[in-house]
């Protein structure tokens, strides 16, 4: 999503998230494959935000 972004926008973003760096697909996907498996059978109804802490 971010990838057309001018570097210097993205380093701007980057300072305001708390982990220091824009997201991956892979930490979408992990996300992702912990949902599909069994160890989140369980959960239901959830907002889960992927977003390294910038809304917090």
């Amino acid at each position: 999503m971010t990838a057309d972004f001018p570097e210097d926008i993205k380093t701007d973003l980057e300072k305001e998230i708390p982990l220091a760096r824009l997201g991956t697909q892979e930490d979408v996907a992990g996300l992702v494959a912990f949902l599909a498996s069994e160890e989140a059978a369980y959960i239901t109804g959830q907002v889960i935000r992927v977003n390294g802490g910038l809304y917090m």
